[in-house]
């Protein structure tokens, strides 16, 4: 039996007529960049993250990097992130040519580590950058509170977790501005790179709707140095279509969860911790072992189970970060959730069979060690 990671195709099957459909009216009106379906998903996109103002760009890693611009962050700042996340994260604070600072995370959720952020404070420290991994929120209310007594504002990274909450709060919606990703695998993915920004605050909305653009209020004037990262409008009418799927499929994702979660009990493979005040979005299921992760994986693999591992080299490990000065062990829990670490599927499509089998050659594994 093969199972995919994530089936697109067959989440397409599922809504072929209304994709093809939207998009069909798009290319008739010939309304290309920007446009009515990226106004109307800026709109619905906010709503269901419980904030005010949604602006459309062209990817996750531009949401971040523009976030960061409109808050004016650039040479000679500090940001503290994670390291235990995707590449995107840090080079956005990079490309903005501020510094990124990294804290350590908590090795049950794998998010920052709140109580690792205070000590990494300086005078150039601008802001905290929190990743919701895997779908989950970090601990939000102690990094806002921290950010709030040290006058520092908050980016969420919230490319891996639309719809997940956080003490009844929607993720994106509690920094001051937070950045969705809409990659063609995330649980909301359009049909190429595309993303979001969402913030309450107003003024920081306006900001990015003219940086996005060439730094431009009105054609031909540029009070700004922006860029051109504008999402446009065949990506928006296929998120508005998906967008009415996504608590469905965020259900299954849960039960799904909740199905390894009973299957795997009593295997050396640690599931994914939930706190009571979150609600996961599963955007991966990740195990953790001690035990062979690379000879598991590979008997995975071999009996045609997709599985990877994010993210395999910790942020402060990678080779364009040395002149950073970290070292191994500067970040263990981290370097220790790389190596152990791995992600099986749990995507909405999967059949009770495919669920069955992945759970089975889990346990299969342990068995022939036994």
């Amino acid at each position: 039996m093969k199972v995919p990671l994530l089936d697109l195709k067959a989440q397409y099957a599922a809504m072929r007529q209304e994709i093809e459909n939207s998009l069909k009216k798009v290319v008739e009106n010939q309304d290309f960049i920007l446009g009515a379906e990226v106004t109307a998903l800026e709109k619905e996109v906010a709503a269901y993250c419980g904030a005010k103002y949604g602006v459309g760009v062209a990817s996750g890693t531009d949401a971040l990097i523009l976030s960061l611009k409109a808050l004016d962050i650039g040479p000679g700042d500090e940001v503290i992130t994670t390291p235990f996340t995707f590449f995107a994260t840090a080079e956005s604070i990079s490309i903005v040519g501020a510094k990124p600072v990294f804290a350590d995370v908590d090795p049950r959720t794998y998010n920052i580590d709140p109580l690792l952020i205070e000590k990494k404070i300086t005078k150039k420290t601008k802001a905290i950058m929190p990743v919701h991994l895997y779908g989950q929120c970090a601990d939000m209310d102690p990094i806002m509170a921290i950010a709030k007594k040290h006058g520092l504002k908050v980016i969420e990274d919230n490319a891996q977790a639309i719809g997940a909450t956080y003490k009844g709060r929607k993720s994106g919606s509690m920094g001051d501005m937070g950045a969705l990703s809409f990659f063609p695998s995330k649980n909301l993915g359009a049909f190429g790179d595309a993303g979001m920004v969402v913030t309450n605050d107003e003024k920081l909305a306006e900001e990015v709707k003219i940086l996005r653009v060439h730094g431009s209020s009105a054609r031909y004037i540029h009070s700004k140095i922006g860029m051109n990262s504008r999402l446009d409008n065949l990506q928006a009418a296929v998120l508005r279509v998906k967008l009415k799927y996504l608590d469905k499929w965020l259900e299954a994702r849960r039960k799904n969860a909740y199905f390894y979660r009973e299957r795997l009990k009593g295997l050396p493979v640690v599931t994914p911790r939930v706190p009571d005040y979150n609600v996961h979005t599963y955007h991966q299921y990740t195990l953790r072992t001690k035990i062979d992760q690379e000879k598991l994986m590979k008997h995975l693999s071999d009996n045609g189970i997709e599985v990877r591992t994010y993210y395999p080299i910790s942020l402060h490990q990678q080779e364009c970060y040395k002149p950073l000065g970290y070292k191994s062990g500067d970040m263990p829990e981290s370097e220790n959730a790389a190596k152990e670490v791995f992600s099986i599927p749990v995507s909405p499509e999967m059949t009770p069979d495919e669920k069955a089998y992945v759970a089975d050659t889990i346990a299969g594994f342990f068995r022939k060690r036994a």
